[in-house]
């Protein structure tokens, strides 16, 4: 039996102040500091004593996993960052109050662009300083994969690789994996692991900072999944 535990970072100062976050790299608040430690706590208690660590680039993502690292004391274990594990991008509403992009839209515009499987938002124009491309942490990507705004289809074909070529081989050599990414990275890996469908995915709300555990057989298919208590 094979061992995954996902988590969601925590609380981040966007999110606290109800702003679209995307691929911009905020860090975390306060809460989400204690969300993280919290985390921490939960994999101690259960004595998940992961062997490697997965997380996007993005520093609320990293921050967490870092966190809980001491407290579970697995400062030392390897991590890998990688890109395919980011928020999926929101394009032009990335920076954006969610409730006054709501009475500039509409709130049914809005609730489409959050919610749809297959619809893009507003991309960025490629001359935009957000741009992934004028970031360093980027210098080493092809260009032409960076996104310039996802929908959470596009999310999941840029996830699933990440999946493929680190978190499978590193479960079938028999290693307890972390994965700390964000919601729609993790909605991803989850659509892939349970099978969900289009329309079920968009509605599979996933609390940050709390720990879940997938038990998988020797095939990798799930044989439980449940957050941690």
């Amino acid at each position: 039996m094979y061992k995954l535990i996902l988590v969601r970072h925590g609380e981040s100062v966007w999110n606290k102040e109800n702003r679209f976050t995307g691929w911009t790299d905020v860090d975390l608040s306060e809460r989400g500091e204690e969300e993280a430690r919290r985390a921490g706590e939960l994999i101690k208690k259960h004595a998940l004593f992961f062997d490697v660590a997965y997380s996007s680039v993005l520093k609320r993502a990293i921050r967490t996993q870092h966190i809980l690292a001491e407290v579970v004391d697995r400062v030392w274990v390897p991590e890998v960052h990688h890109w395919r594990l980011n928020e999926r991008h929101y394009g032009a509403l990335q920076g954006l109050n969610k409730a006054d992009t709501a009475k500039k839209y509409g709130e049914e515009q809005v609730h489409i662009w959050r919610r749809s499987f297959d619809v893009t938002p507003p991309l960025l124009e490629p001359d935009d300083s957000r741009c992934a491309v004028f970031e360093d942490k980027y210098r080493d990507v092809d260009p032409a994969v960076l996104p310039l705004g996802e929908s959470l289809a596009l999310t999941i074909t840029r996830v699933l690789p990440f999946w493929q070529d680190y978190i499978a081989p590193s479960l079938l050599s028999g290693k307890t994996v972390l994965v700390t990414a964000h919601g729609n990275s993790l909605r991803a890996l989850i659509k892939y692991l349970d099978d969900i469908s289009d329309e079920e995915i968009v509605k599979l709300e996933i609390p940050t900072g709390i720990p879940q555990l997938y038990e998988l057989d020797g095939q990798l298919h799930p044989l439980s999944r449940k957050y941690l208590e």
